[in-house]
C-alpha cells in the first residue's frame, strides 16, 4: 500500500490538473472524479493543500460562487500556464509509462495488465492530436 501512496503522490497534481481541464469545478467534485476514475479514495485533505500550491504557482484560478444546495464554493480553472503544465505532465507520463512497459515486458514475463496497453507512438498521437 505505501507503495501505491507514493506513486500516486508523483501523478496527483496533474491529474487534479486534468480533472480541472475538463470543467470548472470545486474541490469536493475533483475528490468524486478522482474517484469515478478508478483512484483510491483520495482525502480532502491531500486535495485541499495540492489546490493552493497549483493557484500559488499560477496554474489555476479560484473563484467563490453560490451554490444552490448551501454556502458559496471555491470553483478551480485552468490558467495558460496551467495548460501548458498539464501538456508537460502528460508527455512525461507518457515517455515513463512506455519506459516501464518495455522494462516489464521485455524480458519474456507474462504481464498481461502491461501487454494491452497501447503503444507510444498511439499514446503520443493522442497527446499531439488532445493539445492542438
Amino acid at each position: 500500500m505505501a507503495e501505491k501512496s507514493q506513486l500516486l503522490k508523483g501523478t496527483l497534481e496533474g491529474c487534479i490538473l486534468r480533472v480541472i481541464s475538463q470543467s470548472e469545478t470545486y474541490g469536493y467534485e475533483i475528490s468524486e472524479k478522482l474517484k469515478a476514475s478508478g483512484l483510491p479514495d483520495i482525502s480532502e485533505g491531500t486535495i485541499y493543500p495540492l489546490l493552493m500550491r497549483l493557484e500559488k504557482n499560477g496554474l489555476i484560478l479560484a473563484k467563490q460562487k453560490k451554490s444552490p444546495l448551501g454556502p458559496k464554493r471555491k470553483y478551480y480553472q485552468l490558467t495558460e500556464q496551467g495548460q501548458q503544465s498539464l501538456l508537460q505532465f502528460k508527455n512525461n507520463w507518457i515517455q515513463i509509462t512506455s519506459a516501464v512497459k518495455r522494462l516489464f515486458t521485455s524480458e519474456g514475463d507474462n504481464y498481461d495488465e502491461l501487454s494491452n496497453l497501447e503503444s507510444p507512438t498511439q499514446d503520443q498521437q493522442r497527446a499531439g492530436s488532445e493539445a492542438q
